[in-house]
């Protein structure tokens, strides 16, 4: 299998035999900080890695399988070889033959049968907040020690990133360390932190270099997926809890200053490149932003996946808008409904921007050369575009790329090149971890652009964005709704449904979700929440964002925080 270049998305590498039913086995975690591996399925993966990469057409032909769909009832069995590590979508390899490309004809309870069999994969971030002392840092460790005493240990501690991981990998294998220290080699992995527990939902703990804790529950059905979550969520909540610790779901923080926590020479270097080129907006997005993170299948073939993708960019601005949470940045309050968006419209554009600027062009028009290849095009120009942040040194640690230098510049050779040598194949997996675009192809899709969500809300975006795409019926009407407001994904922050068109968008989209979760049956409490939450917020052109600023306005940011991380309760 040829390999690919998939940036890891929580440093996950996972094992363990997966079924129509969900996973049978637990992930294997390894902590990759400082330590990034690209692979082959040949025996020699390391070569494979080494293999120099001399024009774009080479950046075309590996992101080619970085956009082939990961299906989880037809690769079973090839994922539990060597040559195929990870699973579906964050673990959520969903089932084939539902989603945007069903036929026009289908009848409603084909499209319920169909949707049921997909899963999906959630992955929650969290800020750790001394409820006592809300305006200090939490380090990591001292949130670790306080969930090892509570529940015991298995599994290594990770500190991960927002950036995606320290793990770029191609896909197709993971043979073990990979090649030694030295030019283009990965620096060698620090030492791990004490064990982590693990949950009875299946859900893997990690930190990001600012200390926010993420949990990264494994590939279920919707219903199943949100409960074995929550359970999990519980869990940790409590063993926080019993230590004067607790978790708030804000996009931003609104009151501590970002602080990175780890060490590791990732990160060393990934500050060190923002502070270069970019300001403060990376190191708060590094270390004070949280989000909700829904990983879908990307569809059952080339053209299915071509439409969850255009779907994907389409929904970015309603979505955006629908559950805005951080009316705030990290330093003073502002207009926006989603401060963590601001923060991120600020980094580079070429790292943040979308790999489909316009979801209403044509595929065809995608690849202006012509053939059937329009996504791995896209994919490929984005990484050739995009500024480098890193690269590895002679020494195998890390090293920040100081100036404006594109993969391109080093493909080509020249003075704004960053290094003599010619980039390989692993150069462009380590590239593909710093870019972090709002939608992200991994062999599923990632959606990146939601807020992390106050109290309770968290099961309400992941419930809308799945079905949207899972139920054919309503992800034909979704993209139908969503196309006028394409593009509009900085209006959409700044506004909200304020927005008249992006309120009729959003109106459009939850009803259709309801529509869709009535027609699958499942958990009538799902279905309830999300009905509930359109008649508190969407149908009233609000967003969790003008409850939380009025709290702001009202208690402050300390108090806000404190509120958040001792009860779980809806926002008043």
């Amino acid at each position: 299998m040829p390999p690919r270049v998939t940036p890891e998305a929580s440093g996950r590498r996972q094992t363990s035999r997966t079924s129509p039913n969900g996973p049978t086995g637990q992930p294997e975690t390894t902590d990759e900080a400082a330590r990034i591996k690209i692979t082959s399925a040949s025996a020699s993966s390391d070569e494979s890695a080494a293999a120099e990469l001399r024009s774009f057409d080479d950046l075309v032909e590996l992101a080619t399988h970085d956009v082939t769909s990961t299906d989880a009832r037809t690769s079973t069995d090839a994922r539990t070889s060597a040559d195929a590590r990870t699973e579906g979508p964050a673990g959520s390899g969903a089932g084939a033959g539902a989603g945007a490309g069903a036929s026009a004809g289908e009848g409603a309870a084909e499209a319920a049968g169909r949707a049921d069999t997909r899963r999906v994969g959630i992955e929650l971030e969290w800020l750790v907040v001394d409820v006592a002392r809300p305006s200090r840092s939490v380090p990591p460790d001292e949130t670790a020690a306080a969930l090892v005493e509570a529940l015991g240990t298995t599994g290594a501690l990770r500190t991960t990133g927002a950036l995606g991981t320290a793990g770029a990998s191609v896909r197709s294998a993971l043979p073990g360390p990979g090649p030694g220290p030295g030019p283009g080699a990965g620096p060698p992995a620090p030492p791990t932190s004490p064990s982590l527990p693990s949950l009875p939902g299946g859900s893997r703990l990690t930190f990001e270099p600012g200390g926010q804790l993420e949990l990264s529950g494994p590939p279920l059905p919707l219903a199943d997926a949100v409960a074995a979550m929550r359970g999990d969520l519980t869990l940790v909540r409590g063993a926080l809890a019993r230590h004067g610790l607790g978790l708030a779901g804000l996009g931003v923080d609104p009151l501590r200053p970002p602080r990175r926590h780890t060490a590791a020479s990732r990160y060393v270097a990934m500050e060190e490149h923002f502070r270069a080129v970019g300001g403060e907006a990376g190191l708060t997005m590094m270390c004070s932003t949280a989000s909700v993170q829904v990983n879908l299948d990307s569809g059952a073939d080339v053209a299915q996946t071509v439409e969850r993708f255009r779907l994907a960019h389409a929904l970015e601005p309603v979505l955006i808008a629908m559950f805005a949470a951080s009316p705030m940045p990290a330093d003073q309050p502002i207009a926006w409904q989603s401060g963590r968006q601001e923060v991120w419209a600020r980094i580079d554009p070429s790292r943040t921007g979308p790999v489909l600027p316009d979801p209403t062009v044509p595929p065809t028009d995608w690849n202006p050369r012509g053939g059937t290849d329009h996504l791995a095009w896209l994919w490929a120009r984005y990484l050739r575009d995009a500024h480098l942040m890193m690269i590895a040194g002679d020494d195998g640690e890390y090293q920040a790329v100081g100036h404006r230098a594109t993969f391109g510049d080093w493909l080509a050779g020249g003075r704004a090149a960053p290094s003599t040598r010619r980039p390989t194949r692993q150069d462009l997996g380590w590239h593909a971890t710093t870019l972090f675009p709002p939608v992200r192809p991994r062999g599923w899709l990632e959606l990146r652009y939601l807020d992390a969500q106050p109290s309770e809300l968290w099961p309400v975006p992941v419930a809308v964005a799945s079905v949207l795409f899972d139920d054919p019926l309503a992800a034909r009407e979704a993209l139908a709704a969503s196309v006028a407001v394409a593009g509009r994904a900085r209006l959409a922050a700044r506004l909200g449904l304020r927005d008249p068109a992006l309120h009729r968008a959003a109106v459009r989209c939850v009803d259709l979700a309801v529509e869709a979760l009535t027609r699958a049956g499942g958990d009538p409490e799902l279905r309830l929440a999300v009905e509930a939450f359109a008649d508190r917020y969407t149908r009233r052109r609000r967003s969790p964002a003008d409850d939380l600023s009025l709290r702001l306005a009202a208690r402050g940011p300390a108090e806000l925080l404190r509120e958040e991380a001792s009860q779980c309760v809806l926002v008043p």
